[in-house]
């Protein structure tokens, strides 16, 4: 039976919106079965409402109200439009249908609250604090859709979100660092004798390149933690992990000499799609 009934409208429109904003997330959800993937559409479609509150708005202010809105309703407080919202629909639909943990939608948008301001991300710790809670919360809520908890997973779950998490800061540096804002760790930078205005020139030095090389061999490290722990958790909690497969194809283009950080990457849709394919096929994800 589908965790999710309702709408088909609203579920056609949460799909067209990941599909819009985050496509390889909706990529990964085309190799899930149809139940799971209308639920995972529907966390997926308010990561993209939360994710994009920055880019809509000009003043903190009026991204915190839009965040306050959410957390509203989540709450089972909201003011009104709840039922009018086709996102807000699918994804109370996914909590009732899945069972899943308001408190971890909850902690999503409380943590996201640090986009609206351009306060440099302090430590490494704050970083994987914020990565806990943004994209190790969506594996967790994932494997839940899958109707798989457990300490083994949740141990996955944090390797996984990590590497993801780290792969997408550096994926992100030429954008941030055009509007000012900083998600590697100032300390970090610091420590290698950087700073945020070099980081904000928007130019490769061998100082900023240290203090990047290091962030992105943390990814590495958790995504081979990842893939070990990923063959010890039953095979149909695997597929919810499927974008680790872009995480290391990302991670591999970053790790080269060659690899200007500054200089934005687009990977095409059909290269994305190719991957995952070959990836649902291999050992790691069957």
């Amino acid at each position: 039976m589908s965790c999710v009934e309702g709408n088909r409208d609203s579920a056609a429109f949460c799909a067209e919106l990941v599909r819009r904003h985050d496509f390889a997330r909706y990529a990964a959800t085309l190799f899930m079965p149809s139940d799971q993937r209308r639920a995972l559409l529907a966390i997926y479609a308010f990561n993209v409402e939360i994710s994009r509150v920055r880019e809509q708005v000009s003043q903190p202010l009026p991204g915190e109200v839009r965040m306050q809105w959410w957390t509203d309703m989540l709450a089972g407080a909201g003011h009104g439009g709840v039922e009018g919202n086709p996102v807000a629909a699918e994804l109370l639909l996914a909590i009732r249908g899945c069972q899943l943990p308001v408190e971890r939608l909850s902690r999503l948008i409380d943590e996201h609250q640090f986009d609206l301001y351009n306060d440099p991300m302090p430590t490494m710790a704050a970083l994987e604090g914020y990565i806990t809670d943004t994209a190790c919360a969506l594996f967790s809520l994932g494997a839940g859709i899958c109707g798989r908890q457990s300490d083994e997973i949740e141990h996955l779950v944090r390797h996984a979100g990590l590497a993801q998490g780290i792969a997408q800061v550096v994926a992100a540096l030429p954008f941030d660092a055009a509007r000012r804002q900083l998600f590697v760790p100032l300390q970090l930078l610091e420590r290698h004798g950087s700073g945020m205005e070099e980081v904000f020139a928007g130019k490769e030095t061998p100082k900023v390149r240290a203090a990047l090389d290091q962030l992105t061999a943390e990814a590495c490290g958790h995504l081979k933690t990842a893939f070990k722990l990923l063959a010890g958790v039953p095979p149909e909690a695997r597929p919810v992990f499927l974008p680790l497969a872009l995480v290391r194809r990302d991670l591999q283009r970053m790790s080269r000499a060659d690899n200007d950080p500054f200089v934005p990457h687009v990977t095409s849709r059909l290269r994305i799609l190719w991957t995952l394919w070959r990836a649902s096929r291999s050992v790691d994800f069957s």
